[in-house]
């Protein structure tokens, strides 16, 4: 409870709560375990002056937060300790890393030894480095620590294999070595290897650790990492790099041998008889069976061996991989590995030896591009094929691939979009595949990567606008999250990308119009979908300009300059909104549908041509009746109000010109009523018609637009 407490206090929004919890960290629960402490110690707890640095009550405050769970990548206890070290500087100047600390180390002690040396390296811009120079061990005497705690490790492993399965002592044991070895090869990540011993000791010590098959798959993930760190960051040092890491795996794999067979005793020696009588024949063929039988058993576990070796080599080489950059084809040890580790695994009967070569083929994927058009197909063929966590797989290697090698990808395999449309409608089937999908189109699509000239960019924004707003996405809360960003930043990002989300608008109502239409009619009660009217307010604010971004410009526009902006994208959603009306779509859906013009934003700096075009369009529609309802009517009426009195000044302005010309339509208000006037040709009966059908009684905003 006490991390979770602390959890959601350091990482809440409001900034005072994350300033409370960390404060209660670092003065209040600190100094109630240094309380503790002292009581046991004899001292008088009721002191009311600040207590000296007490570190067995840091190591004790430590230990309720369970820094073995919560003190790994992206826990809470690395935020914690933090803000401690930047809050007290009392315990900053008095902390000690002696040798009897480094020889008697826990979970908790070398966690506080690596956030310490973690906040002076990151934080206060270096000033705080010169503590590390004073209080950390050099790099040759870190190495024989570290050495030892690894042994440590690898020998408590062996115990616990060994052990009855009843038997969980050993096993608590080992986990706590496992987070100090992982804690010190933090630590092996961050020094300093300009002392020559030191970076020999520790490069050695690092390449003789990638040999032991029994070394944890976190410790050889950590292991690699700081052995990439010691080689140099040039193209010489990677190839270094990569020669060690594979000469590890040449030995991990050279652990696969047979086994000489036990042997019984009486058989090592022979009966001068070669009779045998009858009586002996049944023992003897008994005997017989039981050897076979053991052969198979033997046999199984000799397999089992085979697979646990070939996914360590295989482990291996993913770790390696991700740490390097060069073109596979240019290094001669890579190529070796994909054809004859990497190419094997991915034949392989056996599934797990599969689905890791499958990663290993990926990842060797972005490092040669011919290579990932080559096996574009078998990516696809996997995810199709796979089961979910295969499928999710799948889906982050072709992501990674058309991030890295470029969109022509895409030309090329136009199925690849295919999967991705199909990934995005699995949600029934399995949600975790439909997240991952949306997450990876939704970063193809920021980045551009399906381009504007992709067949399928328009039918991929449709399927993620349904999606959010589709009831049955209602539990997926890791679609809906990444949708919530993803929608207004891609239509406020570029106006390509708002002209194409009011494209793709009214087609996506029109889908979840059916949607809630077949909710509505099966009755099921526990599935509940939002109103019409919400989810067109959403597409008309992702569509409106006033919120797109303009290279140049400030995010946030000022008044005056939000007026100015180009509105064509609501006048095309309105002209595709009239197209739609007139359409035979059902009364029902025409309800939902007209309100939405009275939202739209008519800008005077449009268009003219398109504003005209609009214009004569409503104007048509009022004189059809083409909307059946008095709020879609009142709709109707305020946007060509609107749009009347932009044209209105528009024909003013062409008539003070030197060449004008005269506009048939032009619109009047008086008072509190609109009245859209015809032609001054028009015959009175018609004009008297018209004039008491288009009344609206509504205001109007000065500047032309309807909100």
């Amino acid at each position: 409870m006490r991390e979770k407490l602390l959890r959601w206090g350091l990482r809440d929004r409001d900034e005072n709560v994350r300033k409370a919890a960390g404060k209660l960290f670092r003065e209040r629960w600190i100094e109630d375990c240094a309380g503790t402490a002292d009581v046991e110690e004899g001292s008088d707890p009721s002191k009311e002056e600040q207590k000296p640095p007490s570190f067995e009550g840091l190591l004790e405050l430590l230990e309720r937060i369970d820094v073995v769970n919560s003190g790994v990548e992206n826990g809470v206890a690395l935020e914690a300790m933090k803000g401690f070290w930047e809050g007290r500087p009392d315990y900053r100047e008095a902390v000690t890393f002696d040798d009897y600390f480094w020889d008697t180390l826990s979970a908790e002690s070398v966690f506080m030894a690596r956030s310490f040396n973690d906040f002076c390296l990151n934080e206060g811009n270096g000033r705080y480095e010169s503590l590390l120079e004073d209080k950390m061990p050099e790099v040759t005497k870190l190495a024989f620590y570290l050495q030892r705690y690894i042994t440590v490790l690898v020998e408590a492993i062996k115990r616990v294999a060994a052990q009855e399965p009843t038997e969980d002592v050993e096993e608590e044991d080992t986990v706590e070595q496992e987070f100090i070895v992982e804690q010190m090869l933090q630590i092996a990540q961050t020094v300093d290897y300009s002392d020559e011993v030191g970076r020999r000791k520790m490069f050695a010590l690092l390449r003789q650790s990638l040999s032991i098959p029994d070394l944890p798959e976190e410790v050889t993930k950590l292991a690699i990492e700081a052995l990439r760190g010691i080689c140099a960051p040039d193209a010489a040092g990677e190839r270094e790099f990569i020669s060690v890491v594979l000469e590890s795996v040449a030995d991990v794999h050279d652990t696969i041998m047979d086994e000489p067979e036990a042997e019984d005793a009486d058989e090592s020696f022979h009966s001068a008889k070669s009779e045998v009588s009858d009586d002996e024949a049944p023992g003897a063929s008994g005997k017989a069976g039981k050897k076979s039988v053991l052969s198979e058993e033997e046999a199984q576990e000799k397999a089992i061996r085979e697979i646990m070796v070939n996914m360590k080599c295989l482990h291996i080489v993913q770790c390696m991989l991700e740490n390097v950059e060069c073109t596979l084809q240019q290094n001669v040890d890579l190529v070796a590995c994909l054809n004859n580790l990497v190419v094997p695994a991915v034949r392989s009967h056996e599934v797990p030896v599969r689905e890791r070569g499958l990663l290993c083929l990926g990842l060797c994927a972005l490092l040669d591009k011919s290579l990932a058009e080559e096996n574009l197909t078998l990516f696809m063929h996997f995810y199709s094929k796979g089961h979910s966590a295969l499928q999710i797989t799948a889906l982050q290697i072709l992501t990674d691939i058309l991030n890295k090698h470029g969109a022509h990808l895409l030309e090329s395999n136009p199925l690849l979009l295919k999967v991705y449309l199909k990934a995005l409608k699995s949600g029934s089937k399995a949600p975790e595949v439909q997240a991952a999908a949306t997450v990876a189109v939704a970063k193809l699509m920021l980045g551009r990567v399906i381009g504007d000239t992709s067949t399928a960019i328009d039918d991929l924004l449709k399927t993620l606008v349904v999606l959010y707003f589709d009831p049955s996405s209602a539990h997926n809360q890791a679609v809906r999250q990444t949708l919530s960003y993803f929608l207004p930043v891609y239509s406020f990002s570029r106006k390509e990308n708002q002209d194409r989300m009011g494209r793709v608008a009214l087609d996506a109502m029109h889908k979840l119009f059916e949607i809630q239409e077949t909710l509505d009619d099966d009755g099921d009660a526990e599935t509940e979908m939002i109103s019409m009217s919400t989810i067109g307010a959403h597409l008309i604010d992702w569509t409106d300009p006033r919120k797109c971004y303009v290279p140049g410009n400030q995010l946030s526009l000022a008044d005056e300059a939000k007026k100015s902006v180009n509105g064509d994208v609501h006048l095309e959603l309105a002209r595709d909104m009239l197209e739609r009306l007139g359409s035979g779509i059902s009364r029902e859906e025409k309800k939902s549908l007209a309100p939405l013009l009275a939202k739209l934003y008519i800008s005077p700096t449009s268009t003219e041509s398109l504003i005209r075009e609009v214009y004569d369009e409503i104007s048509t529609a009022i004189e059809d009746k083409l909307i059946p309802d008095a709020t879609g009517r009142n709709a109707l009426f305020k946007i060509h109000v609107s749009l009347g009195k932009i044209v209105n000044n528009l024909t003013e302005r062409e008539k003070s010109a030197p060449k004008s010309r005269k506009s048939s339509v032009a619109p009047s208000v008086e008072g509190d009523e609109k009245t859209v006037l015809a032609d001054d040709n028009a015959d009175d009966e018609s004009l008297a018609d018209k004039t008491e059908l288009l009344k609206v009684e509504e205001e109007e905003d000065d500047d032309g637009t309807v909100e």
